[in-house]
């Protein structure tokens, strides 16, 4: 191994930040044997991007690599044709097999902002279920018990509210388990919500003779909105692949509370308590931009925000009008379309009583007022979105 930290050393490392580690002791002994060890990550290509939700535990299998072990991504393409039902309240729509493959291209090509590619050995469990019989099937499923699966708080939750879990569903837990087996893996990673399917897997090896995996879990990061999971259906994420200026506006419209939490998990630091917060913001928000695009986008990013105050100098989208102009309301529900944050008329008419839509800096009261707008002008949305009129 390459790393020159001890055996208790890397354990304190790479337990650090996590939410459940199965288990410690066994970590260790593993980690004094000095050979690499496998730490295991899967991802379903469900959807083209990643965001700063998925970084969480691709950092942590950053931290295996670094130490000098061996960090293996199993894409999903078999699995994301069952789709994962973790947390859902009913069945996934099932995806084509061209979408599952286009979306795999787009995250390993996002996964590599974190992960070294030249140290990433990447494998589709569809090498071997897709070669598996009807029979094998069989066989694969007789290593568990319906009980077991039936103990999935998701599943137990559904049949007691009454709503359907197919049986397709519940192999998610099996072949993800069956990966383990497959890839040899000593560690697998995932967030707190795949825990039931981890340590299936590691029931798996131990039926197979071998040496069971460590089952190593992370936090489930919020979205910007501080309550629910980060998810892109949700539209409270941060793309890995977002621009830069997107990317850090999104950052600086956190909560200050939310903004000690993605410190910790993404960048791995404490917000300086003694600090102002505004700082604290632009600082986590230039060191996030900096991780996925470079130093120079982060202080340009910087820079446009300081700006803001002086929007004619800050590149903006631009916006042009609907045709017919109509009102206020009208054009601002278009604005907001045209960057894809869609508003309801009552969401646009709220806004504007705040005082929060203006042109060229003066505020519009009226939602029903027919204002001529020119080109260069600037229509501001909120207080993270504005439009250049084209």
């Amino acid at each position: 191994m390459t790393t020159q930290l001890s055996p208790r050393e890397q354990l304190e490392l790479l337990t650090r930040g996590t939410a459940t580690v199965i288990s410690e002791k066994e970590l260790l002994a593993k980690l004094e044997r000095g050979k690499p060890l496998r730490a295991k990550l899967g991802v379903d290509p469900t959807s083209p991007d990643l965001h700063l939700g998925h970084s969480v535990v691709l950092e942590k299998l950053r931290q295996f690599q670094e130490l000098g072990h061996q960090a293996v991504l199993i894409i999903g393409d078999f699995t994301a044709q069952i789709g994962d039902p973790t947390g859902r309240s009913k069945t996934r729509p099932p995806l084509s097999r061209e979408e599952i493959l286009s979306n795999a291209e787009t995250y390993q090509e996002q996964a590599f902002h974190i992960l070294d590619r030249d140290k990433t050995e990447i494998v589709f469990n569809g090498e071997w279920f897709n070669k598996m019989t009807f029979s094998d099937v069989i066989q694969l499923n007789a290593r568990v018990t319906m009980q077991q699966m039936l103990q999935r708080e998701d599943f137990k939750n559904r049949i007691a509210n009454d709503q359907e879990v197919r049986l397709h569903e519940i192999q998610y837990p099996i072949v993800q388990g069956w990966d383990s087996v497959e890839v040899r893996a000593d560690v697998e990673l995932g967030g707190t919500d795949q825990l039931f399917n981890i340590l299936v897997g590691r029931d798996m090896q131990k039926t197979e003779g071998m040496e069971p995996q460590i089952v190593m879990t992370l936090p489930i990061l919020e979205g910007l909105d501080g309550v629910q999971k980060m998810s892109k259906s949700l539209n409270n994420y941060v793309g890995i692949a977002e621009p830069a200026g997107e990317m850090f506006g999104k950052i600086m419209s956190i909560s200050d509370e939310l903004m000690a939490r993605y410190s910790v998990l993404l960048i791995g630091e404490e917000i300086d308590p003694t600090a102002h917060p505004l700082e604290s913001k632009k600082a986590l928000a230039a060191k996030i931009v900096a991780r996925y695009h470079s130093r120079e986008a982060a202080d340009q990013a910087l820079e446009n925000w300081n700006k803001r105050g002086n929007l004619e100098e800050v590149e903006l989208p631009a916006f042009t009008p609907p045709g017919d102009r109509g009102d206020l309301l009208g054009i601002v529900q278009a604005a907001f379309d045209s960057i894809g944050e869609p508003k309801t008329g009552s969401d646009v008419r709220r806004l504007i009583q705040q005082g929060s839509i203006q042109i060229d800096g003066e505020k519009q009261s009226d939602p029903k007022s027919e204002p001529g707008l020119a080109s260069g002008q600037v229509l501001k949305l909120n207080k993270k979105r504005s439009v250049r009129i084209a």
